[in-house]
């Protein structure tokens, strides 16, 4: 089974953005015609995504390198939304640490083949949910260090070092940053069928390749998530991933 671009997708398509701006016009939800902004983008972004990977798909090293592209838009993002622009190699280098290992780990038990076609999607899911485990990670942790100040300063007052002194503030929020990446997991199979499964279904695969494809992400997901939330908690822990006020406010 396949979804082919044409008539019967743009009715569905406009249809379902109908029905959402109606509902934020009855709901009275601030600015509906975001939605139309949205679903533009999106438009727009994925037909030129399609097009560039049916341009490079076919050979390894230009594979790579939209690769590379798609991960440095992925830092560009998260640390725009943590709002740490300045400490971009630190964020480079938590996102870096748990995607890496992932990715070497399904190359070298030779999951999927060292092929353009078979790492464009892979490393792409892995290197997106790499980049939301980094965002909740460091905003959870920068809203406590925010709002915990105090508790911070009395940890230095103890004695504490400032690493040991935000490690007291931060430590205990990292594993909410990992929940919605646990859930995912937990709640596969039983209350949604993610992605990678419909899309081997919808490529002609088997139920159980579906499956297996998407254990393999699911997993790959969390491993990657877990290892950056853990970097980036120690790079905080530093005073080397912070956004400037904190960078002034924490001092040693």
């Amino acid at each position: 089974m396949t979804i082919d671009p044409g008539l019967p997708v743009a009715l569905a398509v406009g249809i379902l953005l109908a029905l959402t701006v109606a509902v934020y016009v009855v709901g009275d939800l601030p600015r509906p015609g975001s939605t139309l902004l949205a679903a533009g983008r999106a438009i727009v972004q994925l037909g030129v995504a399609a097009l560039v990977i049916t341009a490079v798909a076919r050979t390894l090293a230009l594979s790579v390198l939209l690769l590379c592209a798609m991960f440095v838009v992925a830092v560009v993002t998260t640390v725009r939304r943590i709002g740490a622009t300045g400490s971009w190699p630190w964020a480079t280098l938590a996102m870096t640490a748990g995607l890496l290992p992932v990715v070497a780990v399904v190359l070298l038990t030779r999951t999927i083949p060292p092929t353009g076609i078979a790492l464009i999607p892979v490393v792409g899911i892995l290197a997106g949910n790499t980049m939301n485990g980094h965002t909740l990670a460091c905003r959870r942790a920068f809203d406590a260090l925010r709002d915990e100040h105090p508790q911070y300063e009395a940890a230095l007052s103890l004695g504490l070092t400032r690493s040991q002194a935000v490690g007291e503030v931060v430590h205990r929020r990292i594993p909410e940053a990992l929940i919605p990446g646990l859930d995912q997991v937990r709640t596969a199979g039983v209350v949604t069928l993610p992605g990678a499964f419909i899309g081997v279904l919808l490529g002609g695969g088997s139920p159980a390749q579906a499956a297996a494809a998407q254990v393999l992400v699911l997993v790959g997901i969390m491993a990657a998530q877990t290892t950056t939330a853990v970097v980036a908690e120690h790079l905080i822990g530093r005073a080397l991933l912070l956004p400037d006020d904190l960078r002034a406010s924490l001092r040693p």
